[in-house]
């Protein structure tokens, strides 16, 4: 199949959209650095604006946490993120593509592997940013779906509009 915008094959325009999406799956990457880099990947940490970069983590219900840390956003994370737990994890990888500014935030069981308390607060952050990107949220749990404005269910091969 072919995917098409404004009736032109997306192949040709790839570039412009990688820098529009962002796609946050239940096992977000982290790198063995500070959270700044993990959050801001590509920019060394003296080239990042902090004032975004507090903007970003406030969205993302990520600022409470990081600022109690003894060294902040400077704090490695560890391999993978050990040192942080899996909310903390995932709503870092919000925080890398709200620093990214991508319009469109595909999250893919961005709640699986939480807690019931740790999944309030990552929904909380996703509902925070409904008014200001397009959100696709893929999930299995009926409960995550519950403030999106609209709710599909693929099955067999067909997609069909769920009323929750």
């Amino acid at each position: 199949g072919s995917v098409f915008v404004d009736s032109k094959p997306i192949e040709n325009c790839l570039q412009s959209w990688h820098k529009k999406i962002s796609y946050i799956d239940q096992s977000v990457t982290l790198l063995d650095a500070s959270l700044i880099e993990n959050i801001a990947l590509g920019y060394g940490p003296d080239e990042v604006d902090k004032s975004i970069l507090d903007q970003v983590l406030e969205k993302s219900q990520s600022k409470e946490f990081i600022n109690d840390l003894p060294d902040k956003y400077n704090t490695l994370v560890g391999e993978r993120g050990i040192r942080l737990s899996g909310g903390q994890i995932q709503r870092i990888g919000i925080a890398r593509a709200l620093f990214k500014n991508s319009e469109l935030l595909i999250l893919d069981e961005p709640t699986s592997s939480l807690d019931g308390e740790t999944e309030n607060l990552v929904i909380d952050a996703i509902n925070k940013l409904k008014n200001e990107k397009t959100i696709i949220l893929i999930s299995h749990r009926l409960s995550t779906l519950k403030n999106c404005d609209k709710v599909y269910e693929i099955k067999d091969k067909n997609i069909f509009e769920v009323k929750i």
